[in-house]
């Protein structure tokens, strides 16, 4: 077993990452139904048992005797077959993926069936909350959103890695890796439970060709770094769909009634007019915070919002902004179907993740252009600190093993394989298109010479020194469910901002007071 370290090591923080970002064999898919057969039994004598999130009985030891369909090696020794429920990209790129584990030093003897699971992060986090709390040894890992892996990790169903990585890998994340996504992947007392794969650093493609066609300078005016209005912004998405009458959509993102909804696109809008959902509180101690959801800048966001979608007709509109440059049907969009339009060429602007930025890259070359998410106020202007100017959510996907595994040697191989440099750059930065969770990664010399993505390394500098994070706390999942509920009703029109805000301030403090 590995020597537990101290949670307190100092981890990269904001400055040092934004300084970085600014420099620079089978798989085979395997359905998500069933039970996969019954691998191996931890090794030494010991299987790896049920035990919760921390528990010492499956360190399996070296060499385990796995059983019920494991097969002979070429080196004499057992296949082990992981169960790995991973993200759509890691399957899309699996050929990648598994040519970067195995020079990272992943065993031939480790074999993978990836699970690719939804690309809805609603619909993953609850078919894992189903397996889980079904005690299933299989999924072997799971790869979890950074918005809830805590209430897994508290609800120890999450493997404590502590018990199976070396010191030295557990203090390199402690000490390497972008702060904010560790603190997504600890317990209470700081052991951790998980490893970042990449961050998210949401911003805005847009149609730059078109743009320029229309008159506008976005290179002279530093769009790509100082970003724009949300008022000049839409300014800019109706006068280029009002001059061509081929694109049929404006401005896409978001809205749908889903985790997406609530811990980024309106976490975005919100921040962006000084806002919060827990005044400058976001962590807590939940039930000691203010619940602010019911203030002016929330307000003014959802009417700028409501000005977008249903245009000057809606008596909640705002003057000074140009209507009806989104779709009603951003109300049923998730990252993928509003990033479609975009990628299509059907569309001006679509706000997404950096992933969707290098489809957009791949599709469009030149025409496309990136700048942060706009803002309506200042950072100065803005009502609590660190709101306010071009902000974008911090997002992220985490790795964690399955407490129930009984191959989680094995398991904890794969994890250690994915923390090497090479990974992150080839598989997790070219290949896929996410951020890579070290900074040292992005100052190396292949990041900026990244084809489609490493182009716009200075605007992903500026959304990661003005990232908002989400409030990551174990009610977290309860809450989000009530915001994106009252925001996708009232972005249709069904209930007033100033009524929907109230409710949902209401449904918040209950949560806040149960705990």
């Amino acid at each position: 077993m590995a020597d537990k370290r101290s949670s307190d090591k100092k981890t990269v923080n904001r400055r040092r990452f934004v300084k970085a970002a600014g420099a620079a064999g089978s798989i085979a898919l395997a359905g998500c139904s069933g039970n996969g057969g019954n691998g191996g039994n931890g090794g030494n004598g010991g299987s790896g048992g049920n035990g919760g999130s921390g528990g010492n009985g499956g360190n399996g030891g070296n060499g385990g005797n796995d059983s019920n369909g494991s097969t002979e090696g070429s080196a004499g020794q057992d296949t082990v077959t992981l169960e790995w429920a991973a993200d759509p990209r890691i399957e899309q790129s699996k050929d990648v993926v598994l040519e970067e584990l195995r020079n990272a030093g992943l065993p031939e003897h480790i074999e993978l069936n990836i699970i690719a699971g939804s690309n809805v992060t609603d619909q993953r986090q609850d078919q894992y909350t189903q397996w889980l709390n079904s005690e299933r040894s299989e999924p072997d890992l799971f790869m979890m959103d950074s918005g809830w892996t805590i209430p897994f990790i508290v609800r120890e169903q999450t493997e404590n890695l502590e018990n199976h990585l070396s010191s030295d890998l557990i203090e390199s994340v402690q000490e390497e890796y972008f702060e904010p996504a560790v603190s997504t992947s600890q317990s209470q007392d700081g052991a951790l439970h998980a490893i970042p794969m990449w961050v998210g650093l949401p911003g805005m493609g847009y149609r730059k060709d078109l743009v320029e066609e229309a008159g506008y300078d976005p290179e002279g005016e530093n769009w790509a770094t100082e970003g724009v209005t949300w008022e000049e912004f839409s300014q800019v998405v109706s006068e280029v769909k009002e001059s061509n009458d081929d694109i049929e959509y404006g401005y896409t993102f978001q809205a749908d009634d889903y985790e997406g909804l609530s811990c980024c696109n309106f976490n975005e809008f919100i921040s962006s007019w000084g806002g919060a959902y827990f005044g400058g509180d976001l962590f807590g101690p939940v039930g000691d915070r203010d619940v602010t959801v019911n203030e002016e800048p929330v307000l003014n966001a959802i009417r700028m919002i409501r000005t977008f979608i249903h245009g000057g007709d809606d008596s909640e509109s705002l003057d000074g902004y140009a209507g009806q440059i989104s779709p009603e049907a951003v109300l049923q969009w998730n990252e993928q179907s509003s990033a479609d339009p975009f990628l299509n060429g059907n569309a001006v602007a679509n706000r997404n993740w950096p992933s969707y930025i290098k489809d957009a890259s791949s599709e469009l070359g030149d025409s496309l252009g990136f700048m942060p998410i706009p803002h309506a106020v200042t950072a100065d202007e803005a009502t609590y600190e660190g709101r306010g100017g071009p902000v974008g959510a911090l997002g992220g996907w985490n790795m964690t093993i399955n407490p129930y595994s009984e191959r989680k040697e094995a398991a904890a191989q794969l994890v250690e394989a994915t923390m090497a440099d090479s990974f992150h750059l080839n598989a997790v930065f070219e290949s896929i298109g996410q951020i890579p969770p070290k900074p040292s990664v992005l100052e190396s010399d292949g990041a900026s010479e990244i084809p489609e993505i490493g182009r716009f390394m200075e605007t992903f500098r500026v959304i990661g020194e003005n990232a908002v994070p989400r409030p990551v706390t174990p009610v977290w999942p309860q809450q989000s469910s009530e915001i994106s509920g009252e925001v996708n009703d009232t972005l249709g029109q069904g209930k007033s901002p100033g009524d929907a805000m109230s409710d949902l301030e209401s449904s918040l403090q209950e949560i806040e007071d149960s705990v």
